[in-house]
């Protein structure tokens, strides 16, 4: 499953949106949906879609409005409800009932998807270090950082790897730096990440208020009704151990695993660990 390479279309949303989607393995009753974080793209999903098509399953990942290959909004429209609406219609279009698979964003995209917007529309959910009552702290330290260099860009790859490694210092300093290009955007000398700025900036001065409206996303997480799996990384300041007993004594019925050595980033870095939890889990829903 190493060379095994996806199908890459696009797709036209209601909201005018042309959102780009890869499409890994034969179509089959096992379906997963991978929603990537803020600042990410679906290329942060490949190395856990290429497990789940080794065990029978169809991936399906993509990049979120104002993220990689897909449309930014000119109107900086980057409330969940836009997001959601974005992924309902890409499920019409594909016909599928997947289980969702949500790291931070793509985990609160997940809960209006299913709590809000169109109920019974995944099978079942996995939140990666995300819940509704996050903390704020660790959210603004995570806002910071994508702020940070997202107007002045980097001077090389190598600038790029020597910022990722002090946010991030759970991770092993990765040598790949061709494979950083997937998430960044070359303008001129310089390289910029890959995303739309305002999709944070809006947040922030609260033209998208919604994803930092803990009663919201609660309500919204008390009327899914489907398997839910909360993998927190142990080193998470975002889903400290407080936010994750909160969580749970919350919504009794959620599955949850805790991956040391991994911070918010739990995919990216403790990988293989992180796939076979997940793995485990929706083959518990499966069978």
């Amino acid at each position: 499953m190493k060379n095994l390479e996806p199908i890459s279309r696009k797709f036209k949303t209601s909201l005018g949106m042309e959102i780009a989607v890869d499409l890994w393995g034969p179509p089959s009753e096992k379906s997963v949906l991978l929603l990537h974080g803020g600042g990410q793209t679906r290329h942060s999903w490949g190395s856990t879609a290429k497990r789940l098509v080794s065990v029978g399953a169809h991936a399906v990942t993509l990049d979120l409005r104002g993220h990689g290959n897909s449309n930014w909004s000119r109107e900086s429209e980057y409330e969940l409800g836009h997001f959601s609406q974005d992924i309902a219609v890409i499920l019409e279009k594909l016909r599928l009932r997947p289980a969702l698979v949500g790291a931070s964003l793509g985990g609160l995209v997940g809960m209006f998807l299913e709590g809000r917007l169109r109920p019974n529309s995944v099978s079942s959910l996995v939140l990666v270090d995300i819940v509704p009552n996050m903390n704020v702290g660790g959210a603004e330290r995570v806002k910071d950082f994508m702020l940070k260099h997202a107007k002045t860009g980097f001077s090389s790859l190598e600038e790029v790897a020597d910022v990722l490694s002090i946010y991030n210092p759970y991770r092993k300093n990765s040598n790949d730096l061709e494979g950083l290009k997937k998430n960044l955007r070359k303008r001129g000398e310089r390289w910029f990440w890959h995303w739309d700025p305002s999709f944070i900036s809006s947040e922030r001065d609260q033209r998208n208020p919604d994803m930092r409206n803990p009663k919201l996303l609660n309500d919204v997480m008390g009327e899914i009704d489907i398997p839910v799996l909360l993998v927190r990384g142990k080193m998470s300041d975002l889903v400290t151990e407080v936010e994750a007993q909160q969580f749970l004594q919350m919504y009794p019925k959620a599955s949850f695993v805790d991956v040391s050595g991994a911070g918010h980033m739990v995919a990216g870095d403790k990988n293989d660990v992180f796939t076979d939890e997940v793995i485990k889990f929706l083959n518990q829903v499966w069978a």
